[in-house]
């Protein structure tokens, strides 16, 4: 291989893994905010112009996108299979940081006019979030630092949770509450951290 081929495909392999950002696999440390924020400063600019848009607090985007994705930004569902080894496709179309539904992409980009957006970008995803959250608390009227309802208001959906749909799934509210225990945590770990100076907006 010439020498002159070499540096090429050096150059086009380190344009490639540049323009990932801040995609591709997990943060090292999931369990503190400000480790995850600090490994990816990406991360800290999307959610706080996230939270600046749509006044979703950073601990609240965080706890959930954790619960989804575990912040991995091609995350998806598993397969399903028939006879226990005849693959039937993937249990839904959820995919990404926010594990958004195809439908509902459609929608968050129609609405803002975002339609470039994709759902492995996190300035996409949480914006994503910020927006379906803010639909949550005007047309359900659930406050935007009431981490368990809108939680159950995404996970569920809008009319499940007129339905109450998740009342009969004990398995749900359990991991609604270490959701809801995650952004507290988040939160206080945000402010120890300064969350408050980096961020400029009020948190849980």
């Amino acid at each position: 291989m010439s020498r002159t081929l070499r540096a090429l495909m050096l150059v086009l392999l380190a344009a490639a893994c540049g323009s990932r950002g801040d995609n591709g696999p997990a943060p090292s440390n999931l369990e503190h905010a400000c480790a995850i924020l600090d490994e990816r400063p990406g991360f800290r600019r999307a959610f706080a112009a996230s939270e600046r848009r749509w006044g979703v607090p950073v601990p609240v985007q965080m706890a959930i996108i954790y619960q989804e994705s575990k912040f991995i930004s091609d995350a998806r569902t598993p397969f399903r299979y028939t006879l226990g080894v005849i693959p039937m496709g993937r249990q839904s179309s959820a995919y990404g940081y926010s594990q958004a539904l195809d439908g509902t992409w459609d929608e968050y980009r129609d609405d803002t006019g975002n339609r470039r957006a994709r759902r492995d970008n996190i300035n996409d995803a949480a914006d994503f979030m910020g927006w379906y959250m803010a639909e949550s608390s005007e047309k359900l009227g659930i406050s935007l630092s009431d981490t368990r309802s809108q939680y159950l208001a995404y996970h569920e959906g809008r009319t499940g949770f007129k339905r109450g749909t998740y009342t009969g799934k004990p398995w749900l509210m359990r991991i609604t509450d270490e959701v809801a225990s995650r952004a507290l945590d988040y939160n206080f770990q945000l402010q120890e951290c300064g969350g408050k100076q980096r961020f400029g907006n009020t948190l849980l």
